[in-house]
């Protein structure tokens, strides 16, 4: 390594370190009582604050606002937010940079019908934690290697995430027309059964 290189390097390494010691909040850790916004942002803001570019907040007032709107969050009870809200935010706001809005939605539907809240939050924050652990060691290693070494994982890693972004979109596509499918048999088994009894007292 350049002599001229080992600032970047501490500060990359630096990062890393913070990342993998810097885990998300446990469940038992949230809060358990109501929150207003004013104090949903405070807690997010500790949260999210290592994956946060500069002037660029991952969560407002607005933005929760607008979640509410569009019906990706769950309307607060009395402008109280619950902790269910605070891991729906948690996922969203370190989501939105690699899938849309929507494809939030579809993905927190799919793992709700499978489990609790609790539970989609631990199998995120382990896959999170995995995935933060690898990237973390391949940053370290193109660190000690210099600029060049680092300009080329930079290449990888943008790759990467657009080939797994692709899948991701295309996987979350192909449930939601399942789900569709799925739904529209039931209205067409349903719509038969009613018509079937509907015959059967005119009889």
């Amino acid at each position: 390594m350049e002599k001229d290189e080992q600032p970047l390097h501490r500060e990359l390494t630096e990062w890393t370190r913070q990342v993998t010691d810097g885990q998300l909040t446990p469940w038992d850790r949230f809060p358990e009582i109501y929150l207003y916004m004013d104090q949903i942002l405070t807690f997010m803001e500790t949260q999210l604050h290592l994956f946060e570019q500069r002037n660029n907040p991952l969560l407002t007032s607005s933005m929760v606002n607008n979640y509410v709107k569009d019906g990706v969050l769950p309307r607060p009870e009395k402008k109280k937010y619950s902790r269910d809200h605070l891991v729906q935010l948690t996922i969203l706001c370190l989501l939105k940079q690699v899938l849309s809005i929507p494809d939030i939605h579809i993905l927190l539907d799919q793992l709700e019908q499978r489990g609790d809240m609790h539970t989609l939050y631990d199998a995120f924050c382990t896959a999170q934690e995995k995935a933060l652990q690898d990237v973390c060691g391949r940053i370290d290693t193109a660190a000690a290697d210099g600029q060049e070494a680092l300009v080329q994982l930079a290449l990888q890693l943008s790759v990467e995430a657009g080939a797994r972004r692709t899948a991701s979109e295309r996987i979350l596509s192909a449930l939601q027309v399942h789900e569709q499918q799925k739904e529209e048999q039931a209205k067409c088994a349903k719509e038969e059964t009613d018509t079937k009894e509907n015959t059967a007292a005119e009889s």
